[in-house]
């Protein structure tokens, strides 16, 4: 492959959050893409022009390009000129990294790689699994080589995703990126490829930089949102409304802190700060204390709903929110879906959830004493309102339909925009 060209095939291993947005991406820009992923009803839909998962535009733009034929999916790869492979990277027991997609996804690939191929690992990965993946092709494919002298040679690199669900299509273009590859000329061929289609900046440097860099990118925010989790739980202690706090101390001109929350979710800032823990576990300790106030979070959160439910039996509890964020159907390492599934366990009463980007409970909290419902039927039933996620769907709520009621409010969304006065702390825990 002496250069990127539109006609280049592109084969993307994982057809989730990432991978189906950046194949549609790559196809509304010309390119030919196969996308393969194990789940045969993502797959059926893909190619009815229809999506698994939910993204402004997104089933838009797919049922544009697999009608133009631009893109197609299956269960199994193919021969292509560049492979992406975007799988999930969760953590086993102990935090510690778990890269069996990984490797599958670089062993399902093994059969079809030709010379001249790019391989490109777009996973929020652990230090070194971009060798890994190398290691894996070459002990496979012997005939394969990554010396830059013979013709033989393959490409590897690392290009981190770094986009922020809900804007996903748009920032896969507008984003800077940062490309490493096992040696020079695999980082200027990935550098090339991603500059056919990117409008921000593309970085070169190495695998094993571009890797931290993108563990770096989350755990920054992690400590940062520790930082403000940790002043909500003191200012709860102290009888103090912690919006306010935050809101007057980011008047100086050097502060910004984050705002609190019910603990930290998604696949990355929950997940990414254990892998740079597990690869320097004496020299981590800020890390792994952030993780630590951001995991304890929901629990915090929970004990002060049971204070609230003087009444456990009778107590009707109705929770806002089980996405991870903000705005998106997303439940991964969500702390507002730990948090009712705890809950459920704890009250034999009715756990009321209302979660208006989603049609039915997630598989871990069916069969429970939790009922899903609309936000209408919650504030009606409800005593007891707990906001987990702030969701624009309820900043629209009319706040006169709830001053009855004990609101244990963890977002600030009906605390922070107004002003402080001792009032709004007696109304409202803002945990």
């Amino acid at each position: 492959m002496e250069m990127i060209e539109l006609k280049s095939k592109i084969c993307i291993v994982g057809l989730g959050y990432i991978g189906l947005p950046t194949a549609a991406v790559l196809a509304d820009k010309g390119f030919t893409v196969h996308g393969v992923d194990v789940n045969e009803e993502a797959v059926r839909l893909i190619n009815n022009g229809q999506v698994h998962i939910y993204e402004p535009d997104l089933e838009k733009v797919v049922k544009k390009v697999v009608t133009a034929g631009k893109l197609t999916a299956d269960i199994e790869p193919i021969k292509a000129d560049i492979y992406i492979l975007a799988v999930p990277t969760p953590f086993k027991e102990k935090h510690k990294p778990d890269m069996a997609y990984v490797e599958s996804a670089t062993k399902s690939i093994i059969p079809y790689i030709e010379p001249g191929n790019l391989i490109i690992l777009e996973s929020t990965s652990p230090i070194g699994t971009t060798e890994k993946m190398a290691e894996w092709i070459l002990n496979e494919r012997p005939d394969l080589s990554m010396d830059e002298r013979k013709s033989n040679q393959i490409f590897i690199s690392h290009c981190p995703e770094r986009v922020l669900p809900g804007k996903i299509l748009k920032e896969l273009i507008e984003n800077d990126r940062t490309v490493g590859g096992i040696n020079k000329m695999s980082t200027q061929k990935t550098a090339e490829f991603y500059e056919s289609f990117v409008e921000g900046e593309v970085l070169q440097t190495n695998a094993k930089t571009a890797e931290l860099t993108k563990l770096t990118e989350n755990t920054y925010r992690d400590v940062n949102i520790a930082f403000a989790n940790e002043l909500s739980m003191i200012c709860d202690d102290q009888e103090i409304d912690v919006w306010e706090l935050i809101r007057l101390a980011n008047h100086h001109p050097r502060v910004d802190i984050l705002q609190p929350g019910p603990g930290v979710g998604g696949h990355c800032i929950a997940v990414d700060p254990w892998f740079i823990v597990d690869a320097a576990p004496e020299r981590a300790q800020l890390i792994y204390t952030a993780r630590n106030v951001n995991d304890s979070k929901p629990n915090f959160v929970i004990d002060k709903i049971k204070e609230a439910a003087t009444d456990p039996a009778h107590s009707k509890i109705a929770c806002l929110g089980l996405a991870f964020k903000a705005n998106i159907d997303d439940l991964r390492e969500s702390p507002a879906l730990e948090i009712v599934k705890d809950l459920a366990e704890m009250l034999p009463s009715t756990i009321y959830v209302v979660e208006p980007h989603i049609s039915e409970l997630p598989s871990v909290l069916r069969n429970k004493n939790i009922e899903l419902i609309n936000t209408e039927d919650a504030i009606a039933n409800a005593d007891i309102l707990v906001i987990l996620v702030d969701h624009d769907y309820f900043k629209a709520i009319d706040k006169n339909s709830i001053k009855e009621k004990h609101i244990i409010d963890t977002r600030g969304l009906y605390t922070k925009s107004e002003p402080y006065d001792n009032a709004a702390t007696e109304k409202y825990l803002t945990v």
